[in-house]
Formats: C-alpha cells, structure tokens, sequence
C-alpha cells in the first residue's frame, strides 16, 4: 500500500470513528428547561395479522393479531418519542428507569414492546416452559443473539450503541418488538394512553422522533420556550 493510500485509509477510519466522541453527550444545568408532552394516537383502522404460532400449547392457536396497542380512545402505546440533536443537558439519571431494563419474552410476546433505555446493561428473561431465541438487530447488524432454553433463564448483556433495535425470536416468527438505546436522556416510551413527556429540555428548535415498530418513523418540528411547556398530539394514522 502506497504512503497516500495509507493516509486515505487511516483518514477514513477517523471520520468513522470521531461522531462516537464529538457527539459525546455532557451533562450540565439546564436553565429555565422546557417541556414536550401529549399523546401519540392512531385514528385510523387498526391493521391486523394473521399468525399461526409454534408450539399452540403455549402460544395459543392462529389468530389475527393487532400490529398497534390501541386504547378505547385511540392511544397508542409503546410507542417511542425522542430528541436526537441534543448534545448537552439534564443528567441522564433524570431519564434511567428505577430498576434497570429488562426484556421478558413472556406469553410468546416479548414485553415490553418498546426497550427504550439508556445504553448499559439489559437482563433477558424467559417466562415460558419452552425455547426462545432473543435476536437484537440494529439495522442489518446482529447486536445481540441470546439462546433461552428454559423457563426462569435470565441473560444479562450490554448494548451500548444509540439507536433503534428490531428484537426477534427465531423459534417464533410471531414475535416482534422494537427498542431504542438512547444517544442522550430526552426520551419517552408512551404509556397505555399514549401519553408521553419529556421534560428539562434546553429551550431551542428541535426535530421531535416518533418511532412505532409497525408505522415507522415519522418527525415533528418544535419550538421550545423557556420554561414554557409545548403540548403536541401526533395521530400515526396520518
């Protein structure tokens, strides 16, 4: 390899390595913070999916299965709501659960539908009598891939790379869900209302992320005033 082409490959390498330490987040004092809140909806019709499960004894039998957790009023829930373009602000143990994050696979669904963390360690669980095989990807790369033989099993493992997963069994085609490590703590998973809040933000102009694994992304312009609270309802059917 010729001195030039070196310095192109060793060039390459550092533009892929840098965004992991520019974009760094810092925790500092917020001033005069704002808030984003509302409700993530969905008031279309409700899209379905026929599934025929393995092993019926503990799945069940076919069935059509909704693709979206929609409450009576139209809330949607596990649906993911995040500010991506913050790089400094509120501590991130303002966002970090009170027990540390775990994904169960559990009446061969996967619960939560929603793995919305900071990065650091995550425990798998099998609830059920039978084999489950967690599968993590980040786009097409495999993060994860945990073999759980038997009921009780707990796996604890780290993930620590910003983004949204898609979380798979292989032994049950059924089950999905989906994640998301978070790149700062300006993050919320809705509730079984739909409702979402993230609070202290940094006053400026911002980018809202929505994420249900079903719709999709989809983004919403806001504008954060100081110490003012933006209430902002997003209906994913549109």
């Amino acid at each position: 390899m010729t001195y030039r082409a070196r310095i192109a490959s060793l060039a390459t390498l550092v533009l892929l390595l840098a965004p992991f330490h520019v974009l760094a987040y810092e925790e500092i004092e917020v001033q005069d913070g704002g808030t984003i809140k509302g409700r993530v909806i969905y008031s279309g019709s409700v899209p379905t999916k026929t599934i025929v499960p393995d092993d019926p004894e503990v799945c069940g039998g076919p069935r059509k299965a909704r693709q979206i957790h929609v409450s009576s009023d139209g809330g949607v829930q596990d649906a993911l709501v995040y500010i991506d373009d913050v790089d400094k602000g509120k501590p991130w143990s303002d966002a970090k659960p009170a027990e540390s994050a775990r994904l169960d696979n559990r009446d061969c669904e996967f619960a939560p539908q929603m793995l919305a963390m900071p990065p650091g360690d995550v425990t798998v669980v099998n609830s059920d009598p039978i084999l489950h095989n967690t599968h993590i990807f980040q786009g097409r790369r495999t993060t994860l891939n945990l073999a759980l033989p038997k009921k009780g099993l707990e796996i604890e493992r780290e993930l620590k790379r910003p983004g949204i997963l898609r979380i798979e069994c292989d032994e049950h085609g059924h089950m999905h869900a989906a994640g998301y490590v978070a790149a700062n703590p300006y993050y919320s998973a809705t509730n079984e209302s739909g409702q979402y809040e993230i609070s202290d933000v940094p006053p400026g102009e911002y980018t809202l992320q929505i994420y249900q694994r079903t719709t999709g992304p989809k983004e919403e312009k806001v504008t954060v005033e100081p110490g003012a609270t933006v209430t902002l309802d997003i209906d994913l059917a549109k």
